[in-house]
């Protein structure tokens, strides 16, 4: 059975098919958020302090870290940006992390300074990519995702994408990387563009289960890209992919509504055992209202009584 070992300096976490879904906090990534990549390049790390707290709080088992802010700054150091951020943010909680990046030098001065057993997130199954990435995971023996796209792009063939995926599995081996070290995003395709896309992850997640043995991740939120109400597919989608055998998503834990699938889901799963992580969560753990109420009640039925019985003493010695 396929067990991904992610580790920080203090506490490791076991990505597997008989283990609880991995949810992998994306908040600090600068991709689309101007605000967060203007502060980090000048120096100000609030923002990713505060998202990596929340992350955490919010149940996250690991956080992905980001550090690509060439949008706002094409002229910014992304090597020495995420380095920074790594330190700031292993220094401040101690779930494991992963180093996410297009470019290798940024991953390779990640793995320099991360504490632990890092994922690295990624490599891809273009031969340049994997000749420059799968030596540093040797180097280092930390797991990688794996994108199941090439030279030729993403395809909407998800046998095309299983393929890429097996290429990529089968290269790693060459380097003595073993299949549990891989960690594949078959890439989820966008619901509204694509009404086909959820049956098609669902499918392939089940083969890299059963002909690949390999632990699987993705973009959670990518398949209600371009719809309203986001949420509320995200949240159905959970525990579909659950069920078909996905171990992990990249995701935001601090949305509710989604968090409550993934701890049903882990629940229905058997990955919770006994329960207990459910019911630490939501079992009322303060004096409840009704409790006090029931309290109340005993009294004033202990004294109504007492009163019938005086009462009816009374009835009889008037009699």
């Amino acid at each position: 059975m396929s067990r991904t070992i992610i580790a920080s300096a203090t506490r490791e976490i076991i990505m597997g098919f008989d283990q609880p879904f991995c949810v992998i906090g994306e908040r600090i990534n600068p991709t689309g958020r101007k605000k967060l990549a203007a502060e980090m390049v000048a120096g100000n790390f609030e923002t990713v302090i505060k998202d990596a707290l929340e992350q955490v709080a919010a149940g996250a088992t690991m956080l992905d870290i980001n550090a690509g802010v060439t949008a706002v700054d094409p002229n910014a150091t992304e090597p020495d940006l995420l380095v920074k951020t790594l330190q700031i943010v292993q220094d401040l909680v101690d779930v494991p992390l992963s180093i996410d990046s297009s470019v290798t030098a940024a991953i390779e001065a990640g793995l320099k300074v991360a504490k632990g057993r890092p994922l690295v997130n990624s490599v891809t199954g273009e031969d340049e990519k994997l000749e420059a990435i799968l030596p540093l995971i040797k180097k280092y023996d930390v797991p990688v995702v794996a994108i199941s796209n090439d030279e030729t792009g993403i395809s909407e063939d998800p046998d095309v994408r299983f393929a890429v995926a097996k290429k990529i599995v089968e290269r790693a081996a060459d380097y003595g990387i073993k299949p549990y070290d891989i960690v594949v995003d078959p890439l989820v395709m966008p619901i509204g563009a694509m009404g086909t896309a959820g049956l098609q992850v669902f499918k392939l997640v089940r083969r890299l289960r059963e002909e690949l043995g390999v632990n699987t991740t993705c973009g959670l939120s990518n398949v209600s890209f371009g719809l309203p109400h986001r949420h509320g597919i995200n949240a159905a989608f959970i525990p579909m992919v659950i069920a078909s055998g996905m171990t992990s998503a990249i995701m935001n834990p601090c949305r509710p509504q989604e968090m409550e699938m993934v701890r049903a889901a882990n629940v229905l799963n058997s990955t919770d055992a006994n329960c207990y992580n459910w019911i630490m969560k939501y079992r009322d753990h303060t004096p409840s209202a009704a409790a006090d109420a029931a309290s109340a009640g005993n009294t004033t039925v202990a004294a109504s009584a007492g009163g019938r019985r005086r009462g009816g003493r009374a009835a009889r010695m008037g009699s």
